[in-house]
């Protein structure tokens, strides 16, 4: 069965000066200010696109590896992914940057990059990413 997620922007003036709002409808979990200099300097307590892409991305990496592992009998303890999506000002999304560190005991470093490598490809949000580059460092904990 499909499932959607929905979430809401409102934006009020031109770009550079104009402020607006991103809500996550599905969950409630909150209303997020962002703004163009939130987006291409620094972030000042207010959200963007790319952070928002960077928690999809790290969070359905974690699962796809989870997954992964699991399927191979050696399911993880922990799996903790940072993802870093870079925006270049008049380019666009350069790319992401995955770092994923795990404990998973019983694992190869070999096979544990095996399915590092397996989940950064089948990851439905890296799917949805695949007209940017996305690199990957991952470790054993």
């Amino acid at each position: 069965m499909a499932t959607t997620r929905t979430a809401n922007a409102h934006w009020e003036g031109p770009l550079l000066q104009g402020q607006g709002t991103v809500s996550l409808d599905s969950s409630g979990v909150g209303t997020f200010e962002v703004t163009w200099p939130s987006r291409a300097e620094q972030p000042d307590g207010r959200t963007s696109p790319e952070e928002l892409i960077a928690a999809a991305h790290s969070t359905c990496y974690s699962m796809a590896l989870s997954h992964t592992l699991a399927g191979a009998g050696t399911p993880p303890e922990k799996v903790d992914t940072r993802a870093d999506v870079t925006l270049q000002p008049g380019e666009g999304i350069t790319g992401v940057h995955l770092t994923v560190r795990a404990s998973v005991p019983g694992v190869s470093a070999a096979d544990f990059e095996k399915a590092a490598q397996a989940a950064k490809e089948g990851c439905p949000v890296s799917q949805a990413l695949k007209g940017t580059t996305i690199t990957l460092d991952a470790a054993l904990a």
